[in-house]
């Protein structure tokens, strides 16, 4: 039964008896209507909802007191949450969380462009997150406008700095994950890079923040003769700031950390080799494998979220991606084929960078103290990156490492397969991550 509750079904289309209705509507008013067919046992029309293809493959029968059997071992249906809608591997998804005796159950929808479903799933609902909300707490926490700049480039910035401190403090500059990010690294409702900066002064360590290059100035973001990598769109601008956090008076200029998140962790080392004279690095999820390699995974993981493997159009989609990160690996080669499209959309002279750049090989030949941090649950960069930083950092002295197992990428707890859909629901970074990253810059491990 269980194989039953939780497989993901790829469906699509309409057929006769409801089709003029089920047509006219919109994605929305159509999964009510298919949660009121589950609840009222109408395996046929939510049949009716299938394609020609899929209808050959699956009978009404396959719905047929799919509720029952679900409240058989959850116990009964008590209540449903409001519908919320989503993005998971290209598809649309509208879900509403269900609440059993017994246990919490989401029921997720996604339609094809014409109103077909394409995925119905029940599957387990987030958990509702553990950790307090942050909040500014002007008695120990004061903020002041900053600005970073660099190759005529000005990002707006702000330094968070602990009241009453007797003399100066450590800072830690904050380096964003890819895409256009805000200083807050903001994601849907949620802000992990001012509730790590909150929570650090109040501490006792003040933190620089700021906006992104890219965020700031989307496509003029390479100044004139230079092209779009790695440094332009970030490791230049981190250490401009690096310099910016030495020269503030309430700064102690020797006690100066970097800390980047995602693409900003896997950075974080070659950061440091511009800006060798840093208190310390923490990685904070950052990937260790080819960018390349963790974004075909990444691709196919979702894809195994949203709908089924084996279908054609998921594996036309996967063999692409896997064929355009196989020709990335042969840049600067005569096996190089200039007629695949490279990955994201990305310029050659950004994956020419990101090949020649090994992340846990700069880390090694780094010797201040070094931090690697890892969500457990995080699809994104996942435990083989954690595993890649360990192996290698494994003669580096003051290397120290953790794992969460409740957290993801965005650092918000959970339990069981991380989705995209989690990024949405306002989840603030845990008090115990802030706390280890203090003790680290406190005692240069943990």
């Amino acid at each position: 039964m269980r194989n039953f509750l939780f497989r993901c079904l790829l469906l699509a289309g309409i057929l006769a008896g409801h089709a003029v209705v089920y047509a006219q509507q919109d994605n929305g008013t159509r999964a009510q209507r298919i949660y009121e067919w589950l609840v009222a046992n109408e395996a046929d029309s939510i049949h009716a909802a299938l394609s020609d293809e899929l209808k050959a493959q699956l009978s009404p029968a396959v719905f047929k007191d799919m509720l029952p059997q679900v409240e058989r071992q959850f116990g009964k249906l008590q209540s449903a949450g409001d519908w919320h809608t989503g993005e998971a591997g290209g598809y649309h998804l509208h879900y509403r969380d269900l609440k059993f005796e017994r246990y919490m159950l989401r029921f997720l929808l996604s339609f094809d462009d014409d109103g077909g479903l394409n995925t119905i799933r029940l599957m387990p609902a987030p958990a509702p997150a553990a950790a307090a909300p942050s909040g500014y707490d002007s008695i120990r926490v004061e903020e002041r406008a900053l600005a970073v700049e660099t190759d005529g480039f000005r990002l707006p910035a702000v330094l968070a700095l602990p009241k009453g401190r007797p003399a100066r403090v450590p800072c830690v500059v904050l380096v964003h994950g890819s895409g256009p990010n805000d200083r807050d690294e903001t994601v849907g409702s949620n802000k992990p890079f001012r509730d790590l900066a909150w929570g650090l002064a109040a501490r006792g360590i003040a933190t620089l923040r700021y906006d992104k290059r890219t965020r700031v100035y989307g496509a003029d973001c390479v100044p004139q003769g230079r092209v779009l990598d790695y440094d332009t769109e970030a490791v230049d601008d981190a250490v401009a700031a690096l310099a910016l956090a030495k020269s503030c008076p309430e700064v102690a200029p020797d006690s100066v950390y970097v800390l980047g998140h995602s693409l900003g962790g896997t950075l974080a080392p070659r950061i440091v080799g511009h800006m060798p004279s840093v208190g310390g690095v923490i990685i904070l999820a950052g990937l260790a494998r080819p960018l390349e390699d963790a974004y075909a995974e990444q691709v196919s993981y979702l894809a195994s979220l949203a709908g089924n493997p084996s279908d054609a159009n998921v594996r036309r989609q996967l063999s692409e991606v896997r064929k355009q990160a196989g020709n990335v690996k042969l840049l600067g080669t005569d096996g190089f084929d200039p007629g695949i499209p490279l990955p994201m959309n990305l310029p050659e002279s950004y994956w020419r960078l990101a090949n020649a750049y090994n992340p846990v090989e700069a880390a090694a030949r780094l010797s201040v103290p070094i931090l690697v941090l890892q969500g457990e649950r995080d699809y994104q960069v996942t435990m083989e990156d954690f595993a890649l930083w360990r192996a290698g950092l494994l003669r580096h002295r003051n290397a120290s490492f953790k794992s969460y197992p409740k957290l993801n990428h965005l650092l918000q707890e959970g339990t069981g397969k991380s989705t995209p859909l989690e990024y949405d629901q306002p989840s603030p970074v845990p008090a115990y991550v802030v706390d280890d990253i203090a003790r680290f810059i406190r005692h240069g491990q943990l």
